[in-house]
């Protein structure tokens, strides 16, 4: 029989907790709320078949419509013939610095029920839920009744939107480089999607009043794996499917979260949950870790540029003049013999040597020890690996090993051909970047596809994106544009991709690049819409940065300051002038509107100073 909620919480139902939020409640004998204050709530609902579901809601809207919850282990099936036997809640509360990121500072608040569910062959699965102002997480958890681990065989997990939510898809592949498409949740066309998806429910002409829903997933490592979603055109459900056939633990399992980041644009684009929900940071001493600017040279001239120490000096040289932290030498120096000259010259002029490395070369512990102890004796600061190229159980485990051991040895890492970061940054905070996005190497990046990743890719952690590559000549944006990209995304390494002469012909883009940070104190969505346009404002110490850019015809952008502190500003903004990059000072006081005229799919940066 099952046991019924007032057996199980009474009066504590309706109690309001500590702080001001309110306790869970109860709407029917079979359904559950999870919710924090005016936050999205999350409903739990038990089935007369003992199946659960989860449903969102915000503002008294629905965000998602119910969706299966429950999990398959080689021991039980747990998608039905469920009952509920206990529950308990609480208020989770945190505070922690991040070294990278949205905002350093960091403060932890949601609503948590757990719920433990049992069959009729006395089978247990704990069920944990959170919301939080910016939306509602769950996880598994499987306990090692018999002493023998956990085999997971899969997850009948799945999220239902409604039917004509406009939606921002990533078709999948491991190292998530596809370009997003659009279309809207039932039609889009039946397969396998990355995270992080971006739908958006309702909203007139531009979206601005709707709900928008960002899926991803946060803490996975080698005990699972991770997982994609996959789609049935005409309908509006999208199913969580796991990377291998199982998963395996020697003991108890949590399994990821599956998270639904919700609220308006902002909220979105904001959101720090995927690292919220994340285990806490690893490494005790981060004194250590230094993010910064790049200079990348393999946009000029691949490999043979990468074998060239002269050219590699003159790299180097660029980064000391422009107080650049960093210069990375790619794929190809592992033909050459004076990587150590190189290290010693960078020393002299105060600028740290990055080196990449396949994923082959450090895949087993033997590699690892000789490489990264190479990397230990010659000085180098840290490290770009590529071409993981998986989501499984077993790349997991590498990257479990691989982050502690580059953490041992004081070693700074960039991941390419890489899964997204799913709370990585908080348990490694080394980790500097993370590619995972169809960045501007590909060389084929539209002005639409640039105006999605800061709602979508960029939302979950540290994007890679590699701007400033102007030798190449293909760019999708204007030169003012592609300078703001050095803050529309956000980057704990910024690999800038430009060569110095084309840095040298852009005088304004150079002024610029010296002065813009890689961390923030905090950021601000100040307009945009998916595909369309973004205006983002991010704060360091007293200066804020503001960086927008558009798809579409030429404008006069409406830019509101009323982010801004009291007391007047000093508002430097460097637009596409008729023979190059200007920059125009303005003086403006919080509130004030700042007429910004940008050209056919341009952009502009700016920097604003107290006065």
């Amino acid at each position: 029989m099952r046991v019924r909620r007032s057996a199980l919480l009474g009066a504590a139902l309706t109690a309001v907790l500590a702080g001001g939020v309110l306790a869970p409640t109860a709407s029917a004998d079979d359904s559950w709320k999870v919710h924090l204050e005016d936050g999205p709530t999350a409903t739990l609902s038990l089935d007369g078949q003992g199946a659960l579901t989860l449903a969102v809601e915000r503002k008294g809207r629905t965000v998602l419509e119910p969706g299966a919850v429950g999990i398959t282990s080689a021991e039980a099936d747990l998608t039905s013939g469920l009952e509920l036997l206990d529950r308990g809640d609480r208020v989770v509360e945190e505070r922690y610095t991040a070294t990278v990121g949205k905002e350093r500072e960091r403060t932890v608040r949601m609503a948590e029920s757990r719920f433990v569910f049992g069959n009729q062959d006395g089978r247990r699965l704990a069920l944990t839920v959170r919301a939080s102002d910016d939306g509602v997480a769950y996880r598994y958890e499987l306990p090692d009744e018999n002493g023998d681990g956990v085999t997971v065989t899969g997850e009948s997990s799945g999220f239902r939107l409604p039917a004509d939510s406009k939606a921002w898809l990533q078709p999948y592949t491991p190292n998530y480089e596809a370009q997003h498409v659009e279309s809207t949740a039932a039609a889009a066309e039946s397969g396998e999607y990355g995270y992080p998806t971006l739908f958006r429910n309702g909203g007139g002409e531009g979206g601005a009043d709707g709900d928008y829903v960002l899926l991803s997933e946060s803490d996975v490592d080698g005990r699972y794996d991770a997982s994609r979603l996959t789609h049935q055109e005409g309908s509006g459900a999208y199913r969580v499917k796991l990377a291998d056939e199982s998963v395996s633990s020697p003991g108890a399992l949590n399994t990821p979260w599956r998270t639904v980041i919700t609220g308006d644009l902002a909220t979105v684009t904001e959101s720090t949950l995927t690292d919220d929900l994340a285990p806490a940071s690893k490494v005790a001493d981060t004194s250590w870790i230094r993010p910064g600017k790049v200079a990348w040279s393999w946009l000029d001239g691949g490999q043979d540029t990468q074998k060239d120490l002269a050219r590699q000096k003159e790299y180097v040289d660029y980064a000391a003049e422009h107080d650049w932290e960093y210069s990375l030498v790619d794929e190809g120096w592992k033909e050459t013999d004076w990587m150590p000259e190189l290290i010693a010259y960078a020393e002299e002029r105060g600028v740290k040597i990055m080196l990449w490395m396949h994923y082959e070369d450090l895949d087993t512990a033997d590699e690892r020890k000789a490489n990264l102890g190479r990397m230990t004796e010659w000085g180098v600061a840290g490290m770009k690996i590529d071409f993981m190229d998986s989501d499984s159980q077993a790349r997991f485990r590498w990257y479990d090993e691989i982050l502690k051991e580059t953490a041992d040895r004081k070693l700074v890492v960039n991941f390419h051909g890489s899964t997204i970061p799913h709370g990585i940054q908080r348990t490694w905070p080394h980790v500097m970047a993370m590619e995972a996005v169809h960045g501007a190497e590909q060389l084929d990046v539209t002005p639409a596809g640039l105006s999605t990743l800061p709602y979508t890719r960029n939302v979950v952690g540290s994007m890679d994106f590699t701007p400033m590559g102007f030798q190449t000549g293909k760019r999708p944006v204007t030169d003012a544009g592609e300078l703001a990209l050095s803050v529309v995304f956000e980057s704990g390494f910024q690999n800038f991709a430009g060569s110095p002469e084309e840095y040298a012909e852009r005088p304004e883009l150079e002024r610029f690049l010296s002065e813009v940070p890689t961390v923030w104190d905090e950021t601000r969505l100040l307009s945009g819409e998916p595909g369309k346009e973004t205006t983002v404002a991010r704060r360091d110490g007293e200066r804020w940065f503001l960086g927008g850019i558009t798809n579409g015809a030429g404008r006069v952008q409406q830019v509101p300051t009323d982010f801004l502190g009291k007391g007047g500003w000093t508002v430097d903004v460097v637009t596409d002038g008729p023979d190059g990059l200007v920059r125009e000072t303005h003086e403006v006081r919080a509130g004030d509107t700042l007429e910004v005229r940008t050209p056919g799919n341009g952009g502009f940066a700016a920097v604003a100073n107290p006065a």
